[in-house]
């Protein structure tokens, strides 16, 4: 790795685990400014107290964020956006560049494909043309990765997760976020075919705070890197705690027990 990409890439993983853990705050672009997203500049404290290692944004919004004190966390900025009000929510369009990230001091850029979109093509060729653009400036690329269109049945099936890791990887992406695929063993079958970290979506709302801790839990256990989970995360009662035992749980290999020990301890 060139010493300029590895360099930023310390900054949003853990240099001893080699494990990260991301929470994504860019859902102000697709679905407004939902809760947990207004006091922006306070979510991002809370996660940062936690032990978070780097939250994602869109470019507007490092102005408004910048800690200037306190534990230090990386930054991600986000390059592509589409709304939920759009006839084509699934079409992701660039709105920055790598050089708007680099000005902002981010130590990576991201970037979502929705693959089985009528508007595929576009996004593989926004993909492709930002991971050679970072590649030139020493940018780490984590590219969000789903299986969403008219002949995807289950985008949650191993074999088109897989399928959806593998395009981010050989298109040049250094980090892959995709959906969880339900167990350990299929996961597994999604790590192996990769040789880039990669690390899971919370998707929508979770039942409970044990089913996330379950989840990345089991996707560590697979070979995963972490996970970038921004509502299950930023929406929490206590994101400062949910993200100390997310640490615990990535960094430190708690199990799950330990962890609901710490968001629920007994007699509380």
């Amino acid at each position: 790795m060139l010493l300029g990409k590895g360099v930023r890439q310390e900054r949003i993983f853990n240099r001893n685990t080699g494990r990260t853990i991301i929470v994504p705050m860019d859902h102000g672009v697709s679905v407004g400014p939902v809760h947990g997203l207004v006091d922006f500049k306070g979510t991002v404290n809370k996660v940062a107290d936690g032990g978070a290692n780097a939250v994602l944004m869109h470019k507007g919004l490092p102005r408004c964020t910048h800690r200037g004190y306190g534990r230090d966390i990386g930054l991600i900025v986000h390059l592509s956006a589409s709304t939920n009000i759009s006839p084509f929510p699934n079409a992701k369009t660039l709105v920055g560049t790598v050089e708007d990230a680099i000005r902002l001091g981010a130590d990576a850029v991201s970037l979502h494909v929705n693959l089985g979109d009528e508007t595929e093509p576009k996004m593989l060729e926004d993909l492709g043309r930002i991971c050679s653009t970072a590649a030139g400036w020493g940018m780490p690329v984590l590219a969000m990765m789903y299986a969403r269109g008219k002949k995807v049945e289950n985008e949650y099936d191993p074999k088109l997760v897989r399928h959806c890791a593998r395009v981010a990887v050989e298109l040049g992406a250094d980090i892959v976020k995709v959906a969880y695929t339900g167990d350990i063993e299929s996961f597994h079958t999604v790590v192996e075919a990769c040789c880039v970290p990669v690390v899971i979506a919370g998707g929508e709302k979770l039942e409970s705070t044990r089913d996330l801790i379950q989840m990345v839990h089991d996707s560590i256990q697979a070979g995963g890197a972490g996970l970038s989970v921004g509502r299950n995360v930023f929406q929490h009662e206590n994101p400062t705690l949910l993200c100390q035992a997310l640490n615990g749980v990535v960094h430190e290999d708690w199990d799950v027990e330990q962890a609901m020990e710490l968001l629920e301890p007994e007699g509380s």
